[in-house]
């Protein structure tokens, strides 16, 4: 009978010690701390930097149809460990060589004394991802998570930077949502967008502590994407889809096999803009899923429709377009909706023909489908069944297309991340680059998808056509992209008009006027990353544009090796570096209403430097100047209202 219970003693005792009160993972700089607990059952974590809290208690787990993985839940005191380090390259991502270091903890924790799930956090020294595995339960080797309870608490007193999510199947054609909501700024916390929550990523300042960006990233055919729910007290969840995104069609939860794990939750934190604005951690928790099939390029071009619209997607036009490209040294040009019915198959074949007597490629668009939305334009109906797809593929490569624009997504279901890979998948056995439009955010797919391009899932160029109000919005919506949309993935938003006028006359009896200057489009030019751009220059801005402002055009990259923040605020104004080879460009624009006086320092520059200024006068009048860098490697400027500025050394 004493053996007994000296043996239950003991027992009870393992039990005790194996059950961890409160567990951490510290970056290898020692700065920034993940706590992960129990709280009363409920699992959870919180984030420190620099000894300030940047998340209190959030909670972690989900619920699922074989089992609930949110409360009564013990955190086990077994924690895997590991020290993640590695260096990568990737040419279409903000920086072309990326060196990762990051410590990894592997959570464990388990309900009615069986394991449930792990966590896997990866700290660095500004960011956190992480991600569930969930195991078999009994027989049970597949699963739909029904809801999530992964969640962010801010501190009181935080303010948002955020872009709610649409209504699913309103909007042109019922397409949305297509993550083109206009972003509402300096924001309270508490809130939830337009009732829909709102769309990844999402930006926050914490107090005076600093800032907070948080996304998710390996988004793929297993899963789902999500988009954060605001609650009041500063709580923010992981929301699913909405059931009726895709006309109703496919589950809004997601199913995984068992074992399974979910997409990379992530988190980027600095005391100041620079580490969101820098962040690779996108890029750096994933890996490619397939090898490209050929050697991709990606380039530089031109597109008729965002000047001209759909009656100029005609043979003539297109084949001035490519005499345009081949005039600007570019080497794509895009031909946009309706091509199947204005120009037909044939004449495209003679255009991709005479393109490569020029050195232009084509990109081609279609719409995504055929039976989700309502969206009339052509080609319809080719993307989203395999066998007419590849068909479609192989008649593309046999006319040697180099690129698809596909078009009209509007959800982010399970079904429909299926649809994006299954594009790309196939369109990597023919050799063909894809660019997604109207269309959810990229989610690390410029590793994931070696043929992968970029992503519009931004209010884009399309709508400085459409209205003067975006017009006269120009500049603030600008120096918003930088800071939030364009730090997790390339952002195809088809600007750098150097057009007064946006119509195919470039003269002022119709549509929208722009209001920013000439010197702003050449700094979006650099601003916007997109290893792939297609600008929205017109064949006569060779005439009536500056020469300095088309020689710079001609010039200005779209892959870059590395990335420095220097100066801005959401919606205010923006000044970043960008590096090509041992080439700096230094680019910033204005939307205040105020002229925008800085004094900066370019440690990336030498002393006595001699470098090439484009800068705008008080009426927006722009020129070209040579400037040298003093011993402080400071430079001093001014950049009017919509107005902008570019360094070059």
């Amino acid at each position: 009978m004493k053996n007994l219970i000296l043996i239950l003693f003991f027992t009870v005792f393992i039990v005790v010690v194996a059950k961890a009160e409160k567990q951490e993972v510290i970056s290898p700089d020692g700065n920034l701390i993940v706590h992960v607990f129990c709280d009363g059952g409920e699992p959870a974590y919180s984030i420190s930097l620099n000894g300030q809290s940047f998340l209190e208690s959030s909670p972690l787990g989900m619920r699922t149809n074989v089992g609930d993985f949110s409360t009564h839940i013990t955190l086990l005191d077994d924690v895997k460990r590991s020290e993640i380090s590695g260096a990568y390259e990737l040419p279409n991502i903000k920086t072309s060589t990326v060196h990762y270091k990051a410590n990894e903890a592997v959570f464990s924790f388990q309900k009615d004394g069986k394991p449930a799930f792990d966590v896997v956090f990866r700290v660095g020294n500004n960011d956190v991802a992480f991600k569930y595995k969930i195991y078999p339960q009994k027989d049970r080797l597949a699963c739909v998570v029904n809801e999530e309870a992964t969640g962010f608490a801010f501190p009181e007193g935080t303010t948002t930077f955020l872009c709610p999510q649409s209504a699913p199947m309103v909007g042109y054609a019922r397409t949305k949502p297509s993550y083109e909501e206009p972003y509402q700024l300096d924001g309270a916390i508490g809130q939830n967008g337009h009732g829909n929550g709102y769309t990844f990523p999402c930006l926050f300042k914490v107090n005076e502590n600093g800032w907070v960006l948080i996304s998710e990233t390996g988004v793929d055919s297993r899963y789902c994407a999500s988009r954060l729910i605001g609650h009041d007290g500063g709580l923010y969840t992981v929301g699913f889809p909405q059931q009726g995104e895709n006309n109703g069609i496919g589950t809004a939860e997601p199913g995984i096999e068992l074992p399974g794990e979910t997409p990379w939750r992530t988190i980027t934190l600095g005391e100041t803009l620079a580490p969101i604005v820098e962040t690779t951690i996108p890029f750096d928790v994933v890996n490619p899923k397939y090898e490209p099939s050929q050697q991709y390029q990606y380039t530089k071009g031109a597109w008729s429709w965002i000047i001209k619209m759909d009656n100029n997607t005609t043979f003539p036009v297109q084949k001035e377009y490519i005499d345009f490209s081949a005039a600007m040294g570019w080497n794509t040009i895009l031909i946009d909706a309706l091509w199947d019915t204005q120009i037909g198959r044939d004449k495209i074949a003679e255009l991709a023909e005479y393109g490569t007597t020029k050195g232009v490629g084509l990109y081609l668009w279609y719409n995504s489908n055929g039976y989700w939305n309502d969206a009339p334009q052509g080609p319809r109906g080719l993307m989203n069944r395999a066998n007419v797809r590849r068909q479609e593929m192989a008649w593309m490569k046999s006319i040697g297309i180099k690129g698809i624009k596909v078009d009209f997504f509007g959800g982010d279901k399970q079904e429909t991340m299926k649809l994006y890979e299954d594009i790309l998948t196939d369109a990597n056995d023919f050799g063909i680059m894809v660019i997604f439009h109207g269309c959810t955010l990229p989610r690390g797919w410029e590793r994931m998808y070696p043929n992968y391009a970029s992503s519009e899932a931004v209010l884009a160029s399309e709508n400085l056509h459409f209205g003067q109000g975006s017009c006269d919005q120009e500049a603030f919506n600008a120096c918003i992209h930088p800071f939030i949309r364009n730090t997790v993935g390339s952002m195809d938003f088809g600007g750098s008009a150097l057009n007064e006028f946006y119509n195919a006359d470039n003269t002022p009896n119709k549509g929208s006027r722009r209001v920013t200057s000439d010197v702003y489009a050449l700094a979006t030019a650099v601003l916007f990353q997109s290893a792939v751009q297609h600008f929205a220059l017109a064949p006569n801005n060779l005439t009536d544009a500056p020469a300095w402002a088309i020689d710079f055009m001609k010039q200005v990259p779209t892959t870059w090796d590395e990335v420095k923040y220097i100066d801005g605020y959401p919606g205010k104004y923006v000044l970043l570096a960008r590096r090509h080879g041992n080439k700096w460009y230094i680019a910033g624009i204005n939307a205040q209403p105020e002229a925008l006086r800085l004094k900066v320092q370019l440690p990336m520059l030498e002393k006595g430097e001699m470098l090439t200024l484009f800068a705008d006068d008080a009426n927006l009048q722009g020129s070209v100047s040579t400037v040298q860098l003093n011993k402080k490697q400071e430079l001093e400027f001014v950049i009017p209202s919509n107005g902008g500025m570019v360094v070059v050394n």
